[in-house]
């Protein structure tokens, strides 16, 4: 019986088989967060009330001790950090929820799934033991101009540092994988493929839902066509979403 890792659904699913929130709100204010809506929060709430989830190291130690006893020995499902929240926003930098369950799952075997927009000097203090626990780090990147994460990220941690982090990661040998998504501008998302493919192991496209004002001036027809041809032309591993997967062919008005 599990506590507090789930199975996602919908969307979702295809991210992750298993997640986690350890947090619940989140620091970084993004404008297209999806997360406060699921809780019936605003964004203003979400984004100022940021708690440690009741009893999570504790609740996450015995899922871990329950998954590790029951999956087969061929079991590859991962746990995700964080749909909901990041795991690297700044309460983890006293509180240290997200490197304690890291212990816990290095002590099950439990393989972990990182998701983060947090900065360079809070992650890396934990990539040595990402190493050993054989995680693979993710940073979520919808720009190369850091003047337009600004004003879509404002309190997340830089381009330049996400750009960082997976560099050193994957210098360290950990598995890198860049989340593209939203996608809000098609250039923008190309560039970060084209800034980042040299240290970045696995790929996971998605674009703008939910926005119709900005998603009805996108081709996405076309930025299908395009992430296509990148993924080609360097021989990527890459997941395009279904809801992008879908302009793979001409709509016709």
């Amino acid at each position: 019986m599990l506590h507090i890792i789930y199975k996602p659904k919908g969307r979702a699913l295809e991210y992750a088989p298993l997640a986690c929130n350890l947090y619940m709100g989140c620091t970084h204010g993004c404008k297209y967060c999806y997360a406060p809506g699921c809780v019936r929060r605003s964004l203003k709430d979400w984004k100022s009330l940021v708690v440690v989830r009741k009893d999570v190291v504790n609740l996450f130690e015995k899922d871990c001790k329950w998954l590790a006893s029951h999956m087969p020995d061929d079991e590859n499902r991962r746990v995700l950090f964080c749909f909901l929240s990041d795991p690297y926003q700044p309460l983890e930098g006293r509180m240290h929820i997200t490197r304690k369950c890291l212990k816990s799952a290095k002590k099950h075997g439990i393989k972990v799934d990182i998701l983060t927009k947090g900065s360079y000097e809070r992650v890396a203090k934990d990539l040595l033991l990402m190493k050993e626990a054989g995680v693979r780090l993710g940073v979520t990147l919808s720009f190369v101009d850091d003047r337009k994460r600004k004003e879509w990220e404002l309190d997340a941690a830089p381009v330049a540092d996400r750009l960082q982090l997976l560099k050193t990661a994957h210098d360290m040998g950990i598995s890198t994988w860049v989340s593209v998504e939203p996608v809000i501008d098609p250039d923008e998302a190309l560039g970060v493929i084209e800034s980042a493919h040299a240290f970045v192991n696995r790929w996971k496209i998605g674009k703008l839902n939910y926005n119709k004002t900005i998603e009805q001036k996108v081709d996405w027809h076309k930025f299908y066509w395009d992430i296509r041809a990148i993924k080609k032309k360097y021989g990527l591993d890459m997941y395009i979403k279904k809801s992008l997967r879908s302009y793979s062919r001409l709509m016709c008005k």
